[in-house]
């Protein structure tokens, strides 16, 4: 099996189906809510459930979205496009088919840029093609209950309320060569809607969906290898285990001789592996046609152009502006623009006169640290950012310190308010007077005659200690650069 794929060295073929939950209020064809958490089957009607006599009616604000979305993605929106009929009959998809849309989506033929640090080696730029983006509704959830000891049965029990919730689907092209690619792709997918302020990307409540198809073949000329789909995963670390766990479980079986069958499987996060649920099905067996109950879509060229004007910077574009703009490095301009929040939180600051590499060290560095320990969003900081760009003007002006901003920080971040005040109110300002430093130092070679004499005799890692101890005598509020040129100068005699 192995020698007919090629002789070259093992590759894998990737390719991810993301499905965004979109954060409209209602769901795509009924007014029924689309809030998350409430009792089970409390957010359905007559339509979700598919009722005789019941008609489905597009949301509009399904359609801007997903508009939207495709423009942030470079897709082409089709001027014309269609809902279909998917049939799947499932527990969770009350109507037993799926309204979505197969031969002409509202979108095709973009692309995203990544960028991917691989463990051990440099962070490179990728761009990731990606094949369309459709609208759809989404199916139920289906809970499974244990087994019952006592009737020596388990069932299952079925909610209803994200029955219908709108879904953009974004399919990439098999792009992508590894787990962390897959991961880094999935993470800027998320990115982006959160940005456009589509979708809130929440994993963990199923806003955001991952699907994998993954094969392995013998070097990039070799033909592509039976592909199998991977479901089930709830986090970008997830996404990228699974998918290098499923590269050496296809390789394996290749090199023994053992069949690949196109199939779905589960990752099994307790156990960090895949495992098959079903054989994967063809779009043959949806048996689609073309959606009776629906007209057409159109979207006209006027009308996208002001959906487009709408858009946000996007992330890679800040990413690319904030490195050449503000000199920041990739890391920092990366936890700056990873939510948009944060990366206008910066801008601010900035916009009101503090240097923008301060700013991002005191953002990324204390004020993240801050905001994870709190589990805080930054929209949720007492300290804004014009307050945040007084504290590092004081410190570029010579006025206080880093140790004295240090020490007033903590109360600023949980109540906001004017450094400059603080500073004033309890006399914190850097004692510039070369004159008071000098009777400082004077007074503190005075009572350590010992380490005087020890510098002067070659110990000159005493210099430290001598600091240590002038800010000590100074509560840290001694200008660091004039105290050390006079230190310097009294310690030598």
């Amino acid at each position: 099996m192995g020698a007919a794929m090629g002789d070259g060295a093992w590759e894998a073929v990737i390719g991810l189906e993301t499905h965004v939950q979109l954060g409209t209020a209602s769901k795509i064809f009924s007014a029924a809510s689309t809030s998350f958490g409430d009792d089970p089957n409390t957010h359905i009607d007559p339509v979700v459930c598919g009722l005789p006599g019941t008609l489905p009616v597009l949301n509009e604000k399904v359609l801007e979205y997903a508009v939207k979305a495709a423009l942030a993605l470079n897709l082409q929106v089709a001027e014309h496009s269609k809902f279909d009929r998917k049939q799947y009959f499932y527990p969770d998809l009350p109507k037993n088919y799926q309204i979505s849309q197969f031969d002409q989506p509202i979108a095709e033929n973009g692309w995203i840029e990544v960028e991917v640090a691989e463990k051990g080696k440099d962070t490179y730029l990728k761009t990731i093609g990606i094949e369309r983006l459709h609208m759809e509704e989404d199916a139920g959830k289906l809970v499974h209950a244990g087994s019952d000891r006592l009737a020596g049965s388990s069932h299952s029990l079925v909610d209803y309320n994200r029955a219908g919730v709108a879904l953009a689907e974004i399919v990439s092209k098999p792009d992508l060569r590894t787990g962390r690619e897959a991961a880094e792709y999935a993470s800027e997918i998320r990115r982006i809607m959160r940005y456009l302020g589509v979708s809130d990307g929440n994993m963990q409540e199923g806003s955001l969906r991952c699907d994998v198809n993954i094969s392995v073949r013998r070097g990039p000329e070799a033909p592509f290898g039976v592909k199998v789909e991977i479901k089930n995963m709830n986090s970008f670390s997830a996404i990228q285990k699974a998918i290098d766990h499923e590269i050496q479980r296809q390789i394996k079986a290749y090199e023994s001789g053992e069949p690949v069958v196109q199939e779905t499987r589960l990752w099994d996060e307790a156990k960090q592996l895949t495992r098959s649920m079903r054989i994967k099905e063809g779009s043959s067996d949806y048996r689609y046609f073309p959606e009776p109950d629906l007209g057409p879509i159109e979207v006209t060229t006027e009308r996208r152009e002001r959906w487009r004007v709408e858009l946000p910077e996007l992330p890679a574009a800040k990413r690319h502006r904030y490195a050449e703009e503000f000199g920041l490095s990739i890391y920092d301009a990366r936890v700056l623009t990873d939510e948009r929040a944060m990366a206008e939180y910066f801008e601010a600051a900035v916009a009101a006169g503090a240097e923008a590499k301060s700013v991002a060290n005191w953002v990324t560095g204390d004020i993240a640290a801050y905001l994870n320990s709190g589990k805080l969003s930054i929209a949720e900081l007492p300290l804004k950012p014009e307050e945040l760009s007084e504290l590092v003007g004081l410190i570029d002006d010579g006025t206080i310190s880093g140790k004295i901003a240090k020490e007033i920080l903590p109360e600023l971040l949980e109540q906001g308010g004017s450094a400059k005040a603080i500073v004033a109110e309890r006399g914190l300002g850097m004692i510039s007077d070369p004159s008071a430093i000098t009777q400082v130092v004077q007074e503190l070679l005075a009572a350590h005659p010992a380490e005087v004499e020890a510098f002067r005799g070659g110990k000159t890692k005493l210099q430290g200690f001598f600091v240590g101890q002038l800010m000590k005598l100074t509560g840290g509020r001694a200008d660091p650069k004039l105290a050390n040129r006079i230190l310097n100068e009294q310690l030598k005699g």
